[in-house]
């Protein structure tokens, strides 16, 4: 059992694992931004803005076992809508936010015997859909930190990255707000379904644990098989 940081673990896919860790035994340091929530025995909230160039991570423990990188957007518009100032706040939420993170990090991530990072990419950064140029360029960038530090970091430290499609959190509630748009999302993966919060907390939960002691590099894609079948 060790300590994990959960950057972004009050809601959706975070939440969902910061839950699971906790009831794991892990002790679980969960962040949040503007909606308090109560700490409850191994799992205690933090207030944290990514966006703030200085935000306050003085919840560290002094040993980091792991941490995941949680917070994202889903901004889907035709390129030509797009303003270069929208890529840029894109890019200041998905990847400074988490190079900041993992630069205040990594000190205590050197502390532990072992430890494990996990980003979060998307399908879309390797799978052309329409107006999806701003999540693609952001993930993109994901990916290539991923495996930058998995280099960089090894052998002590393992980096590797989630790529998930669709999947029912708040950040993708327009998408999947009637019964119509669900099915029809769900059609569109092979296995027929659009993801859960638990299915990437099972994936994330998986990657932080000695079970996945030689996986280092790599990104994963928990996408229900939309990346890369035609059925």
């Amino acid at each position: 059992m060790g300590n994990i940081v959960v950057i972004g673990g009050s809601t959706g896919i975070g939440a969902a694992l910061a839950q699971r860790l906790a009831g794991q035994g892990h002790r679980v340091f969960a962040t949040f931004n503007r909606h308090e929530l109560p700490s409850s025995g191994s799992l205690s909230f933090h207030r944290c803005d990514v966006l703030d160039p200085h935000p306050d991570l003085s919840f560290l423990p002094d040993a980091v076992h792991g941490l995941v990188y949680c917070p994202g957007s889903i901004t889907l518009k035709p390129f030509a809508r797009l303003s270069a100032d929208d890529f840029v706040q894109d890019y200041r939420l998905q990847v400074v936010g988490a190079v900041v993170v993992l630069q205040h990090a990594l000190p205590r991530l050197k502390q532990a015997e072992r430890a494990s990072v996990v980003l979060f990419s998307s399908v879309a950064a390797s799978t052309g859909f329409g107006y999806h140029a701003m999540v693609a360029s952001s993930k993109g960038a994901i990916e290539g930190l991923t495996v930058a530090l998995a280099a960089e970091w090894a052998p002590r430290i393992r980096v590797n990255a989630i790529a998930p499609s669709l999947t029912d959190t708040p950040l993708a509630a327009t998408l999947l707000n009637t019964p119509e748009k669900r099915d029809a999302n769900a059609q569109r993966h092979p296995l027929k379904r659009v993801g859960e919060p638990a299915d990437l907390a099972a994936t994330a939960g998986f990657l932080l644990s000695e079970d996945a002691s030689w996986i280092t590099g790599q990104v994963l894609h928990a996408d229900g098989g939309i990346g890369r079948l035609r059925v």
